[in-house]
């Protein structure tokens, strides 16, 4: 088991990793004392993984189970409403703790439910995914909005994160590319070694061995924690862990929300920052080596039909680094050095057309 410490200034709490570790969960159920329990659930994972949860749980404690639907459908107004109803319907108190059992998705909706019922309540993270292992660490919770990801929502940290890797063996491969392009943005912002290290061994997403699950996997939740520890409520180079996400949440939304995994999504929007980077920072980086190395992991990098520039423009600076409508991006001055730059229109269009046309895209 792997045991990561997280330290903000709202509140300090453990990650725990490894293939085994819902004792971990059982251990905190027995020191602390919650009135109820509600597990929040998508209905894929429910039918995988709640069994082995529910065994966990000690018996003493009252436990409701609420189940959405998977994906981005769980963060809808409609559902985030329903999740409060049925707290209160079962008579979930201040004292009582909400369990996120599932991906990314799960895990923001869930978290800011306990964010908002009765002012905030405890929760924890169960992740089931890879990209959870970004997603559930840090504190930020909400639901998509029709003109835009993640626009309605809280920072909530959790009271612990319990990462059990043998829940992602289930996983199918699309769920895995989505995961693995966070480790990806971690390596590409902060670590130039783990870059190195997943291009040199992660040939095949079909075959990732153990230790090196676990390594990237704690690799990237040391750093986003060393991050969210200096910034949690993203004031300052919290943005970096942004990287890809301005042009990447374009692309979910513009598309429909879950028909592009977040992470094919954001892989797309690394690549076109990488061409930002090159062209305003002179960026020494071999992008069409990497490019290859992640069309080889599978990764299609295409853009929805009916994408339009000026539209994706206009998304660009709702962007929540954006200000005063100007769109800021995160790039590279250096592999592990990111910055935040403000960008105009007619820069982001000339290195888009060259984006396009270099990558071969399908539009």
């Amino acid at each position: 088991m792997v045991k990561i410490d997280i330290k903000t200034p709202s509140k300090s709490y453990s990650v725990y990793i490894g293939n085994n570790v819902l004792d971990s969960l059982s251990l905190h159920l027995q020191s602390t004392h919650y009135t109820k329990l509600l597990i929040i659930t998508d209905e894929t994972v429910g039918k995988l993984h709640l069994e082995e949860l529910q065994s966990a749980i000690p018996q003493s404690y009252e436990t409701f189970i609420y189940v959405v639907p998977p994906g981005e459908k769980a963060k809808q107004f409609a559902i985030y409403e329903a999740s409060l109803s049925f707290a209160l319907e079962k008579g979930l108190d201040r004292k009582s703790c909400i369990i996120a059992l599932g991906g990314g998705s799960v895990g923001d909706l869930a978290g800011f439910v306990a964010a908002t019922y009765m002012r905030g309540i405890p929760f924890i993270q169960v992740p089931t995914t890879i990209l959870a292992h970004d997603s559930a660490v840090g504190g930020k919770t909400g639901i998509n909005h029709p003109l835009g990801k993640n626009m309605i929502g809280s920072f909530h940290q959790p009271e612990a994160v319990i990462y059990q890797t043998e829940f992602l063996k289930t996983l199918p491969q699309s769920e895995i590319r989505s995961g693995f392009a966070e480790a990806v943005k971690h390596a590409l912002i902060a670590d130039v070694s783990l870059l190195e290290f997943l291009m040199s061994n992660v040939i095949d997403l079909h075959s990732i061995k153990d230790e090196h699950l676990i390594y990237f996997l704690q690799r990237g939740i040391e750093i986003k924690a060393n991050i969210v520890s200096q910034d949690e409520r993203e004031s300052g180079i919290r943005a970096f862990l942004n990287f890809g996400h301005t042009l990447g949440h374009v692309i979910e939304s513009s598309a429909g929300y879950g028909k592009v995994s977040h992470g094919e999504a954001v892989m797309t929007g690394m690549i076109y920052a990488l061409y930002l980077s090159k062209e305003v920072l002179d960026l020494e980086f071999n992008i069409t080596e990497f490019e290859l190395w992640i069309k080889k992991l599978g990764y299609s990098l295409e853009i929805p039909d009916g994408f339009d520039f000026n539209n994706a423009f206009t998304s660009m600076t709702r962007d929540k680094k954006s200000y005063s409508n100007q769109p800021r991006f995160v790039l590279l001055d250096k592999v592990g050095e990111p910055l935040v730059k403000e960008l105009d229109k007619e820069l982001l269009e000339k290195v888009y057309t060259t984006f396009l046309s270099s990558t071969e895209l399908k539009k």
